[in-house]
């Protein structure tokens, strides 16, 4: 069953909520918000939590251990998280969009996020690694592809 098109967010199950992240890892990546324009930039300097390898938090269930300030996605908030990618689910489904053909949901496994260059897989540095995160801004997290 295709819920994510029956469902509204707010109909969803934890278990349904949770499946709609692809595991890209953009949320994990370190954001500059512009003082005096208030322009969102990316960087590819990720928490260090993130396996950039894989794409995944490896501490996900306790993160927040880890990393206090780690924002967890709900029905609550996804309206004001507008530094959420717009390739990412959650604001797809919001804004009224559609799953990508490339989401796990629909393909069966992360392999062709991957290949489409949706995802995190070996473009991040670690953030204990970066010493100013002006110099790690990149576009590649806007990317968004049906």
């Amino acid at each position: 069953m295709e819920f994510w098109k029956e469902k509204t967010l707010a109909q969803m199950n934890t278990s349904e909520w949770e499946s709609l992240c692809d595991g890209c890892g953009k949320c994990c990546l370190n954001k500059i918000i512009d003082d005096d324009t208030e322009e969102l930039y990316y960087t590819n300097a990720a928490c260090k939590l993130l396996d950039s390898h894989e794409g995944h938090c490896i501490h996900y269930s306790n993160r927040f251990d880890y990393v206090p300030s780690c924002t967890q996605v709900t029905m609550e908030n996804v309206a004001e998280l507008t530094w959420l990618p717009d390739s990412c689910a959650y604001r797809r489904l919001h804004l009224g969009k559609s799953l990508p053909s490339w989401h796990p949901l629909i393909t069966g496994s992360k392999t062709e996020m991957h290949q489409h260059g949706m995802s995190t897989q070996d473009k991040v540095i670690c953030e204990t690694r970066v010493k100013y995160l002006e110099d790690h801004i990149v576009l590649w997290p806007l990317r968004d592809l049906n």
